[in-house]
């Protein structure tokens, strides 16, 4: 029999970028990539108001609604998993994560890479990432898209080609991810239904450390400061592009667009994989 797809789990970045970074078997399957999948859908219900049943693949949270509070709550049992297929311009595109609203179709999609080595081929996959962005944008111009690319960050050395090292022996980025930078750099920074439907709302580049002292951590010197890469406004600049076209420019759709506040005391505002985000609650009294 065929092997069930697993379900979306509630874990950290770390945890999942430790997964992404500890595999030995190259991009054989999706086990490596498939739990950033379900930090990203986690992470659009606390922190971006996103109704668990909007998600996929569905994350292990319920909604317990008193009187006009909604509690959230952990519950494994209510996760799902796969990914959604979306209709594109060209062709319809299964996508990794993406938010669905009733009467309306997709608002939010999320596209997470994972690259293990042969950091040389990396920019002619670019090709791919514009295609699959204009794909989508044309049928939906609205749709917030983010594009999450996690490399492993292998340093060069002995028994490591240097075609499959990120780094440097000094620390320093190889020309192969340098490079790649600036050319996601450009892909980056739609902020108008308007603009050029190449771009993604959101980009994100993240290098996680496959040593074993520091499974999981997140390069922190790369990409620079001032790039627009940076994972810690990847959210953000989703959540903000969400708000600007589907609450402040669509005010008859609020009541279905509007994202939803977590009650205070929410047994999941609680728990230590929360401590990482900044959810969104209700203001008290």
């Amino acid at each position: 029999m065929p092997k069930a797809p697993a379900k979306c789990q509630w874990i950290t970045l770390k945890d999942a970028l430790a997964t992404f970074a500890g595999t030995t078997s190259g991009h054989q399957g999706s086990g490596h990539i498939r739990p950033l999948h379900w930090y990203v859908a986690c992470r659009l219900v606390i922190e971006g108001g996103f109704h668990p049943e909007e998600i996929t693949p569905r994350p292990p949270f319920v909604v317990r609604e008193k009187g006009r509070r909604m509690v959230l709550e952990h519950e494994p049992a209510s996760a799902g998993g796969g990914e959604r297929t979306v209709l594109g311009g060209l062709k319809t595109k299964i996508v990794d994560v993406v938010v669905a609203k009733e009467g309306i179709g997709p608002v939010v999609a999320v596209s997470v890479k994972g690259t293990l080595g042969a950091f040389r081929n990396l920019t002619n996959r670019m090709e791919e990432a514009v295609g699959d962005c204009t794909n989508l944008h044309i049928s939906y111009p609205a749709l917030v898209y983010g594009f999450l690319q996690v490399l492993k960050a292998t340093r060069e050395g002995p028994g490591v080609e240097p075609n499959d090292a990120a780094l440097r022996a000094s620390g320093d980025v190889s020309d192969f991810v340098s490079r790649y930078h600036d050319v996601l750099s450009r892909l980056a920074g739609r902020s108008d239904v308007r603009n050029d439907v190449t771009k993604y709302e959101a980009v994100a580049l993240v290098l996680a450390s496959p040593e074993k002292s520091s499974l999981g951590d997140i390069l922190e010197a790369y990409p620079p400061p001032n790039s627009p890469l940076l994972i810690q406004g990847f959210f953000d600049r989703i959540f903000r592009q969400y708000e600007q076209r589907f609450i402040f420019a669509a005010p008859g759709l609020e009541p279905t667009t509007r994202r939803l506040e977590w009650d205070p005391s929410s047994p999941v505002l609680e728990d230590r994989r929360a401590a990482a985000y900044e959810p969104r609650v209700a203001a008290q009294g």
